[in-house]
């Protein structure tokens, strides 16, 4: 194991230069930094964490709290932390990962211990619990998601209305007059889950600006759960001829009912999704859709934090412009659609 000593020796200084260029306390010369780090780069010298911890206040690592749903697709919860995970490394801080459910009292822990010197959020509600304590520690933090108020917070997130508001007019350009949203498992939008909700909002609004039908159903996904949602949705609104998806455990059973019922898409019926780009393209029929965007989302909270932990940041919202990409999945409305304006069914 390399120590500070040999890599002093390698570069030519003192171990104390060297100490000094690990902590930063004190103003190096650029010539001298320089050498010392490519010594540590030679050598492969990885520094002490309890001994540079005690040196410099600061434990170099980021918690990242993402409770673990089932009613959540894990799948993208995971990438967003794997993007976050690799873009801390890249600035010198580890991941401390927080899978349960404590909530509030997590917060409290990572504060209160010194544990980590800063926090990511994700899993956020429109009026988060978790909320109040962040605002009232001077622990830097990020959030992956958008509360109700975010006053005194820093936000990163898709524009998830503007998502909704997207596949709507899309839909609409293409003549479909009524729109069926099968959404999240009922528990999320009980739960005011921001990205959920604020989807919901975007496409409500915007099919009310262009005078179109527009039925939401949660559904808890899965093959028989999506059967009853279908038959319910053609029950209530037998027209209907677009489907907004933003539930990707209901994808591939939409798709498979369909057929079954000899709805052709998109001959008769057309489906936008809101998922990630692999469900889209890997699905029985390609999908036009919305991109989650979780690598992005992931690496830019972490630039957002490191900014705050050198004093460079501060409070702001960041939201990602919505990009819609056309497949297979979507095409002109049948002639049989009805055409009529109608108010917005909530």
């Amino acid at each position: 194991m390399v120590t500070l000593a040999e890599v002093a020796q390698h570069a030519g200084v003192s171990a104390s230069t060297v100490s000094y260029v690990l902590s930063g306390k004190r103003s190096i010369s650029t010539t001298t930094r320089q050498r010392v780090e490519e010594s540590i780069r030679t050598l492969g010298y990885h520094p002490n964490a309890g001994a540079r911890a005690l040196a410099s206040s600061r434990s170099n690592i980021i918690a990242l709290m993402i409770p673990l749903r089932t009613d959540m697709y894990v799948p993208v919860m995971m990438e967003i932390a794997i993007a976050v995970a690799a873009g801390a490394r890249t600035h010198g801080y580890d991941i401390l990962l927080l899978t349960g459910e404590e909530g509030p009292d997590a917060v409290r822990r990572v504060t209160g211990s010194g544990l980590a010197d800063a926090m990511i959020l994700m899993d956020v509600e429109l009026d988060d619990e978790r909320l109040p304590l962040l605002r009232d520690t001077h622990q830097p933090s990020v959030l992956i998601g958008l509360p109700a108020s975010t006053e005194g917070l820093t936000c990163v997130d898709l524009d998830f209305r503007a998502t909704g508001a997207l596949c709507v007019e899309h839909l609409a350009q293409l003549g479909h007059r009524d729109i069926a949203v099968i959404g999240e498992a009922a528990a999320v939008y009980e739960r005011h889950t921001g990205f959920a909700e604020r989807t919901l909002d975007g496409l409500r609004t915007r099919a009310r600006e262009l005078g179109l039908r527009l039925l939401h159903r949660p559904c808890e996904g899965g093959y028989d759960a999506m059967a009853a949602t279908l038959a319910r949705v053609f029950d209530e609104r037998p027209d209907t001829t677009g489907f907004v998806v933003q539930n990707e455990s209901a994808v591939e059973p939409l798709l498979a009912l369909l057929r079954q019922q000899g709805r052709a898409v998109p001959e008769d019926v057309s489906v936008v999704a809101v998922c990630p780009e692999q469900v889209a393209t890997q699905a029985s029929v390609r999908l036009t859709s919305v991109a989650l965007p979780a690598q992005e989302m992931g690496r830019r909270a972490v630039e957002q934090l490191v900014a705050k932990l050198d004093g460079r940041g501060s409070d702001e919202v960041v939201l990602l412009a919505p990009e819609l990409t056309v497949r297979a999945s979507s095409g002109p409305a049948p002639v049989r659609a009805s055409s009529g304006p109608a108010p917005v069914r909530p």
